[in-house]
């Protein structure tokens, strides 16, 4: 592959993925300062020629997400005065994206608000990995590459072999991304009823399907507190599940989740590092991280040698 005008980038928010990416790419990481001011503002400069380059700006939006929404402007437009020819914006977490439509009165499309500030910025294109919403890709006014964690999680769970196993999607708005994962591991599907009272806050109604008897596997998206996801499996069990296990592409992980997952009846959270986990994350033995570098890596190289990207869905 012919590097000489690939540059990558990152900022403070998952740096170890950006690394992780170049050593499979064979490209070193982008020398840029990133500091901040006594009042908080973020500093920033590029520390090497851009000028003619293709480059990619590693930056999941994860929390906190003002700040690395900010870092990412940042760099995006310091790259831009600087004359690189193309820029990438890589959020393998796009964050912001839970308010993709106005669903009550008065409130803003926050999604819709951060693509506008990424265009705005100089980003030529982005490549971003299980997004909330799909239609958040038609938001954009520039390509958009959308890539799936799916085929690294099911990989991972061919491997366990789970016996009697049920596939479950936590919402009706997940079944598409579940009927996924049970195709590919041969097991049935079923869907949790819930009703969300309040932002954060989710009442199990009841579950579509049987799991009686059953190992279950639970498909999402985001983690973020684990409330709903905790109730969800203490559900499952109370209709008869045997074990209980939980997937999902982006761990939020905020607030008590942690501690939630770690108290639950979950056999084990399998998540990827699109989002940097904390500490306390990462020392929690019920959760497990799958790196996604390899396939980030993959989009990157056929972006930069303008080869077909679909090519990895298959």
């Amino acid at each position: 592959m012919q590097t000489d005008r690939l540059k990558i980038f990152t900022g403070n928010a998952n740096r170890p993925l950006a690394e992780e990416i170049c050593a499979h790419l064979n490209v070193p990481l982008g020398q840029c300062l990133v500091k901040r001011f006594s009042d908080g503002e973020v500093y920033l400069q590029i520390l090497e020629n851009v000028r003619g380059a293709d480059v990619f700006v590693v930056q999941p939006t994860s929390n906190p997400g003002d700040r690395h929404l900010m870092e990412l402007l940042l760099m995006v437009d310091a790259l831009k005065r600087a004359s690189a020819e193309r820029i990438t914006a890589v959020m393998p977490y796009y964050g912001y994206a839970r308010q993709d439509r106005k669903d009550k009165p008065r409130v803003p499309i926050s999604s819709k608000l951060v693509a506008d500030l990424l265009t705005a910025a100089g980003a030529n294109r982005a490549l971003t990995m299980d997004l909330h919403a799909p239609q958040i890709q038609g938001f954009f006014n520039i390509p958009v590459d959308h890539l799936f964690a799916t085929p690294v999680l099911v990989e991972y769970f061919q491997r366990l072999a789970l016996p009697d196993l049920t596939v479950v999607s936590p919402d009706a708005g997940g079944v598409e991304r579940a009927r996924f994962f049970a195709k590919n591991l041969a097991a049935p599907l079923a869907i949790v009823d819930k009703r969300r009272e309040e932002v954060n806050v989710a009442e199990v109604m009841h579950v579509i399907g049987d799991v009686s008897g059953r190992t279950v596997l639970i498909v999402d998206d985001i983690v973020d507190t684990a409330g709903t996801l905790v109730k969800n499996a203490e559900a499952l069990l109370h209709r008869g599940a045997k074990k209980v296990w939980a997937t999902a592409s982006h761990a939020v992980l905020s607030g008590p989740s942690v501690q939630r997952v770690t108290e639950s009846k979950l056999e084990e959270l399998v998540v990827t590092n699109s989002i940097l986990l904390s500490p306390e994350a990462r020392q929690c033995k019920k959760i497990k991280a799958l790196s996604i570098a390899e396939l980030m890596a993959r989009a990157i190289q056929s972006i930069h040698e303008e080869t077909s990207v679909s090519r990895l869905f298959l």
